[in-house]
């Protein structure tokens, strides 16, 4: 079993039930019914959550998460049972599951929407102590999140908790900037499609707007108004690898590795530093850090961070040079879908190994897009009705040469260009040159 299962299941308040036969709608209902009948977490219902909060004095743990979850129900409840660690800390907060994201305060509730669960660890007055939860692959969890992880969290949320009047001030920036618009169906995207509340006795499961759509219709808000997308928009919540931190997923923001030449290797950063604070907010998790990354203002900045070495305290500077957040790779991210079909006419393209390139005749550090798959179905056909075909190489777009990666080519058409300019793309197809003219789509 990973670490990862066994913290997300825990997390959900999650049990498993028989999947066999089971329409989705069907699983919803059931897992309602399990969750209630427990009687632990509080079910979609955040108002209530806040009221046993200030009636019982404690913190609030509020987790977002998608039903059903396919893999969780993979594992066996007994074993979060026999966890000596989890419980008896949960057991300390009131928690709150959330299944859907309509009605949500988009001012308290801001994290990555790519991810499947959010957790937040509030005051009842929503001063945030904590987020935990992330990951930076479709698939693979182990080295961001972890059930050792997940009790650091709880545990400090709990100790700030405690001496809440003293933490406050350095909580401030844990809340973000004003969002686009207050509560997720009110984006234009969204708006007439969904209600403020979700109801499952009324529409079912279909009028439940999940955490991708927000990320997703955040994006189009920009791109409809014919706005280039903000790069905080287009590259939210860096990892921290990105910058060269390797961070330990069992522990708050320790440092196991530190890459060569990376801007953390720069600043100084040592493997076993245990980072205490980054721009003044104490930190609970690496969810925590990609927080303070995500809101870093402008395209290089300078950041302050507070670490602990072989028992002492030392402050480090961290510059971030010009272009630090497209260093981050946003192929894996599921809203990362509808940017191909606004810049790519619904191709998935992968970057060529230096000995296929080879074979191609092409050098080393020259653009090589080999295009896995032609979108067939809406808007994300548009690519193959003007003759893109699975197996073209892209060498050319937008008269650039220079962009390695599908990361790139997203990054510069959704900045650069706007809904229908035409770009024109070069491919390599049986050894000859094809030029294409791509229009960009809302």
């Amino acid at each position: 079993m990973s670490r990862w299962g066994l913290a997300f299941l825990v997390m959900a308040g999650f049990f498993p039930i028989p999947l066999d036969a089971q329409t989705r709608e069907e699983k919803v209902r059931r897992d309602r019914a399990k969750v209630e009948a427990e009687g632990f977490w509080i079910y979609n219902d955040l108002q209530r959550g806040i009221t046993t909060a200030k009636q019982s004095g404690k913190p609030l743990l509020v987790v977002l998460r998608c039903i059903p979850c396919e893999e969780c129900v993979k594992l066996d409840d007994e074993l979060i049972n026999q966890n000596p660690k989890v419980r008896p800390l949960l057991e300390q907060f009131v928690c709150v599951r959330l299944i859907s994201t309509n009605g949500l305060d988009l001012s308290l509730f801001l994290f990555d929407y790519d991810q499947s669960f959010a957790a937040f660890l509030l005051n009842v007055d929503c001063t945030v102590y904590g987020r935990f939860g992330t990951r930076s692959h479709r698939t693979y969890w182990s080295d961001d999140v972890s059930v050792d992880g997940l009790v650091q969290a709880l545990q400090g949320a709990l100790e700030m908790h405690a001496e809440h009047p003293r933490h406050k001030a350095s909580l401030v920036a844990k809340r973000g900037s004003t969002p686009e618009v207050p509560t997720p169906e009110q984006f234009p995207s969204l708006r007439g499609k969904y209600e403020a509340t979700f109801r499952l006795e009324a529409k079912g499961i279909a009028g439940c707007i999940h955490c991708h759509q927000i990320g997703e219709a955040q994006r189009e808000y920009y791109w409809h108004r014919q706005e280039p997308i903000p790069e905080k928009v287009l590259f939210p919540y860096p990892h921290p690898k990105t910058i060269g931190l390797i961070l330990d997923p069992r522990e708050r923001a320790t440092v196991t590795r530190v890459e060569p030449s990376s801007p953390a290797a720069k600043a100084g950063f040592r493997s076993g530093d245990v980072i205490v604070r980054l721009e003044g907010q104490p930190l609970l998790s690496l969810a925590d850090v990609q927080w303070v990354l995500h809101n870093t203002p402008g395209s290089e900045a300078m950041l302050r961070a507070e670490v602990v070495r072989d028992s002492e305290r030392h402050e480090i500077n961290l510059n971030l040079p010009a272009g630090w957040r497209r260093k981050e790779d946003i192929s894996w991210r599921t809203t990362t879908w509808a940017l191909r079909r606004m810049a790519l006419g619904g191709l998935v393209l992968e970057g060529l190994t230096p000995e296929q390139k080879n074979r191609l005749g092409l050098q080393g550090e020259s653009m090589a897009l080999h295009v896995e798959h032609v979108g067939e179905y809406g808007a994300h056909a548009l690519a193959g009705s003007l003759g893109f075909r699975k197996g073209d190489v892209i060498v050319s777009f937008d008269g650039r040469s220079d962009l390695l990666r599908e990361t790139d080519v997203l990054a510069h058409a959704l900045t650069a260009r706007r809904i229908g300019d035409k770009v024109p793309v070069t491919v390599l197809r049986n050894g000859q040159r094809l030029q294409f003219s791509l229009p960009m789509q809302p």
